[in-house]
């Protein structure tokens, strides 16, 4: 149905995000995301998750290496994964994965591309991606139309778990609108560099939108304070209080 696969290399991963479950599958690191992608299973016993965004309170937090990563966790254990990347402001799946961006997000909700074109799958068995595609003038407009509703339906319905790869919090509505609709959220926070103040307004602005929280990934942490680069999954909501 979509695009066949695109060889994944060295060089499309240095101009994206890194892939160490894909790289390094055995790490120490990798690991830590199969860590992550059991806590958030978890998180919801009750019902099944099938989308999650996955967003910061900052820019540059780590939010797209660690979704992608967490993606591809699931991709190994079977799953039918997309990921779409719903930055159209700063996109980094089509750079990661070695696809085109010509069509993409944008272009099926501005009804200028099909689904066909949007969607790629990838070297990683049981994965595809769909690139941001041309940067639009009116992102938010865009993601908080009726057409990403309707679209987020027919994704969930084709795949296991449809992961959405939305910008900051704190920097745009685009997340809001996107948690606002997704079965679950999380917030990416690196240690030593996102502000606590910067993460509180970040829960905040998602509770206003009534998102379903899943918890907060801890990432960039120190080796004298975690067991792996990317730190674990913390449950349940993050900056309830001044921990």
């Amino acid at each position: 149905m979509f695009k066949k696969k695109q060889k994944l290399d060295n060089e499309s991963l240095k101009n994206g995000v890194g892939l160490v479950t894909f790289t390094d599958p055995t790490s120490t690191i990798a690991e830590q995301f199969r860590t992550v992608r059991t806590n958030i299973q978890f998180s919801s016993v009750d019902k099944a998750l099938k989308s999650i965004v996955f967003t910061s309170s900052a820019p540059s937090e780590g939010k797209s290496t660690v979704s992608n990563n967490v993606a591809v966790t699931w991709a190994d254990q079977g799953k039918r994964v997309l990921i779409v990347d719903a930055d159209m402001r700063r996109p980094t799946v089509h750079r990661t994965f070695s696809v085109s961006n010509a069509v993409g997000l944008s272009n099926l909700l501005a009804e200028t591309g099909s689904l066909e074109n949007a969607i790629h799958e990838t070297i990683i068995n049981n994965l595809s991606v769909m690139p941001s595609g041309p940067i639009p003038p009116n992102p938010s407009e865009l993601l908080g139309s009726g057409k990403m509703a309707a679209l987020l339906d027919q994704l969930t319905d084709h795949y296991d778990l449809v992961i959405i790869d939305a910008p900051p919090v704190n920097t745009v509505t685009d997340a809001q609108v996107l948690a606002a609709r997704a079965d679950g959220t999380i917030l990416v926070v690196p240690q030593g560099i996102a502000d606590k103040a910067g993460v509180r307004h970040a829960k905040q602005l998602l509770e206003a939108v009534q998102a379903n929280i899943l918890g907060a990934i801890l990432n960039r942490a120190t080796a004298e304070k975690s067991t792996g680069y990317y730190g674990g999954y913390y449950g349940g909501y993050y900056g309830t209080d001044n921990k």
